[in-house]
């Protein structure tokens, strides 16, 4: 419902600024920070102050603990992608917080 006022997406590049743009304000609310593709379908999604990270970010501590706090969110990623059409396997890293990094590998039919 969210894509049905959105023009057809021309390629898996276009629903992936979709995703960047519209569907991250509209959870988080803010747009990821980069885009990266080496367009043979992986894609980098940064976010260099990720909302869910914020409250934890004090300390160095945590940052082992922080990809769990991350499956929720590669699984919004994942399940919007695939209600757009496209398969993928999404993984998140982190390396300093409260950025992180989302990566996404297309899966080809």
């Amino acid at each position: 419902r969210f894509t049905k006022d959105t023009a057809r997406f021309k390629d898996e590049l276009d629903i992936m600024k979709f995703i960047c743009k519209d569907f991250w304000t509209t959870v988080f609310r803010k747009q990821i920070d980069n885009l990266r593709t080496n367009h043979q379908g992986i894609y980098v999604l940064q976010d260099n102050k990720f909302r869910l990270l914020t409250q934890m970010s004090a300390g160095k501590q945590y940052l082992e603990h922080a990809p769990k706090y991350l499956a929720f969110t590669c699984g919004l990623i994942r399940g919007g992608l695939s209600n757009l059409g496209i398969k993928s396997i999404v993984t998140a890293e982190v390396s300093s917080m409260p950025a992180c990094k989302f990566q996404v590998m297309i899966q080809k039919m």
